[in-house]
């Protein structure tokens, strides 16, 4: 049904405003990520309508959640920063049993897989150590700046679709995520329009390579999936809470967490 998508969209969304969790890990959660891999590979393709209609919907509760939440996680992070992030924590860690679960489904465990998933979890992990670029707001949008923010937007993309690797800590990584969460807090249509333009350009073609892993390589491509998931546990812990009112909070966002790995999971295909 629509609404679901929708609702799926806005889960997402939500997700991807926050540095270090993934839409992509969202997506494993509501068990839609192979359908949405192949959606977005397949939407040039003469099945173009049935994936369109799948992804309409995902697309305006994204939309939808992206614009209508970026002030409110700004002022989380800002204010809450230890608590929010231990909700993602509570999320993350709720998904590793359906991540392994989908692991077992796909293939037999094998040495060269644990492998992978240490390599996955060590990449993954050493983004906590890396201190992201302090830039300032982009206001004047001039070619280079253009140039700047579509690739960003590529690359933010790319990221959104691996479980595990955030989109927004790539745009950190990269100094324009101020830039992109003002513009979304301020409706600037243009700085929107040209990281959209690179979002939509990186989904379409790394998703072609991630379905080509997928229906050739899936016990690999899991086994790495697994590991980013595990390592991004490094990026978003944001250290022991301070006082004993922030360490309550952050317990039960946690929990929370949790426990909205098994809500967001009624709302799996």
């Amino acid at each position: 049904m629509e609404w679901r998508n929708i609702l799926r969209g806005m889960a997402m969304g939500t997700s991807d405003l926050i540095p270090g969790v993934s839409g992509g890990t969202i997506a494993v959660i509501l068990g839609i990520y192979d359908r949405l891999i192949e959606a977005i590979s397949g939407v040039f393709s003469r099945h173009w309508k049935k994936h369109i209609g799948f992804l309409i919907p995902l697309a305006i509760g994204m939309g939808g959640a992206i614009l209508g939440l970026s002030r409110v996680i700004e002022f989380l992070l800002l204010n809450y920063h230890a608590p929010t992030q231990f909700f993602f924590i509570g999320l993350i860690l709720g998904i590793i049993p359906l991540l392994l679960f989908e692991f077992k489904s796909r293939a037999k465990m094998r040495p060269v897989h644990i492998v992978a998933m240490i390599v996955g979890t060590i990449l993954v992990a050493s983004m906590a150590v890396i201190k992201p670029a302090d830039t300032a707001v982009i206001t004047d949008v001039t070619m280079g700046t253009a140039l700047l923010l579509f690739f960003s937007g590529w690359l933010g993309s790319m990221a959104m679709l691996l479980p595990g690797i955030s989109g927004s800590f790539v745009l950190l990584l990269i100094g324009v995520y101020p830039t992109v969460i003002s513009a979304l807090s301020n409706l600037n249509v243009i700085v929107i329009g040209i990281v959209g333009l690179g979002v939509a350009v990186g989904f379409i073609v790394s998703s072609k390579v991630i379905r080509h892993l997928l229906a050739n390589y899936p016990g690999m491509t899991f086994s790495v999936i697994l590991g980013l998931v595990i390592g991004s546990l490094a990026v978003v812990f944001p250290g022991l809470p301070e006082t004993t009112v922030v360490w309550g909070l952050s317990i039960v966002s946690f929990l929370a967490g949790f426990m909205v790995v098994r809500l967001l999971g009624k709302f799996s295909v």
